[in-house]
């Protein structure tokens, strides 16, 4: 993704922006731990520790911007992060700090991680 059209930047901007708080980035750091079985709202609610209408608020923003899914089983939401926009994300930012200008060796990109 070394050459990212401007359409496809601007939807890496919007996803930046759904994680850019707090809250949201913390639901997604949780459901990157349960992947792939995903969680339902009541035990995010409970992990994160905000109040269900703004918890609902953050996961529609997350889920409108393509970063969650959900599904329902019987009376249970369950959401899951989504993988495949995270890797799109990352395979952004890796070919623009790894391919094209080699700011970070990919080598270290493990280390980075850890």
């Amino acid at each position: 993704m070394a050459n990212a059209t401007p359409a496809q930047i601007a939807r890496f901007a919007d996803m930046f922006s759904a994680m850019g708080t707090e809250a949201r980035l913390r639901i997604m750091q949780l459901l990157m731990t349960v992947e792939p079985k995903g969680m339902i709202v009541g035990d995010i609610q409970s992990e994160i520790d905000i109040p269900n209408s703004t918890l609902s608020h953050h996961l529609d923003k997350l889920k409108n911007e393509n970063l969650v899914t959900v599904r329902r089983e019987g009376t249970f939401l369950w959401y899951r992060a989504n993988t495949d926009a995270l890797k799109d994300l990352l395979g952004f930012l890796y070919a623009e700090c790894c391919t094209r200008n080699h700011v970070v060796a990919p080598k270290d990109l493990v280390s980075i991680s850890r």
